[in-house]
């Protein structure tokens, strides 16, 4: 079994593309309410978690929302796929400025793997031509940065998982900070 160790509390990230597991890895180690989740956001703002044309007002719900919790000192998950700097950087501020740790954890699983899980999501199905496009920035980021570059970010720790098998048996164990 393989265990990794977040501090608590903390913001942590979630980076990876559509459909490889960010909303489930959210779900099954984290409470719902420590999770905020931008197609959540979307389906607020407009009814539709697909909506992309609600992102930018979702992603203005979320950000308020999420500097409301980490002054608060919460545990704060947010699932959204964080693939760009520009899109982490926002986070980072709002952790530094409540003096709160930042862990990014990336889902680099295989395309193959991607695309299977993505294809059997229930409700919402991402195009396939999107998801490769996502994993194509996914791995450009960390061939460009791998986890130093993300460290530099800002990230106080960087967790890649890459084997689907590990990521199925992980165990997440909160420690105090």
């Amino acid at each position: 079994m393989f265990e990794i160790a977040i501090p608590d509390p903390s913001l942590v990230v979630l980076i990876g593309a559509a459909g490889v597991g960010k909303s489930t890895f959210a779900a099954r180690h984290f409470g719902p309410s420590e999770v905020l989740s931008s197609d959540a956001y979307r389906a607020l703002i407009s009814g539709d978690p697909a909506d992309q044309g609600a992102t930018r007002v979702a992603f203005g719900r979320l950000h308020r929302e999420l500097g409301r919790r980490l002054a608060a000192g919460e545990m704060t998950v947010v699932d959204a796929t964080n693939l760009e700097a520009a899109a982490r950087r926002g986070l980072l501020q709002r952790s530094k400025a409540a003096g709160m740790g930042a862990v990014a954890i990336v889902l680099d699983l295989p395309e193959p793997v991607v695309l299977a899980r993505n294809a059997a999501r229930i409700g919402r199905v991402v195009d396939e031509s999107v998801v490769r496009k996502h994993l194509a920035r996914l791995r450009a980021a960390i061939d460009r940065s791998a986890a130093a570059g993300l460290l530099v970010e800002g990230f106080s720790s960087v967790i890649v998982l890459r084997d689907p098998v590990e990521l199925e048996e992980l165990t997440v164990v909160r420690v105090a900070r």
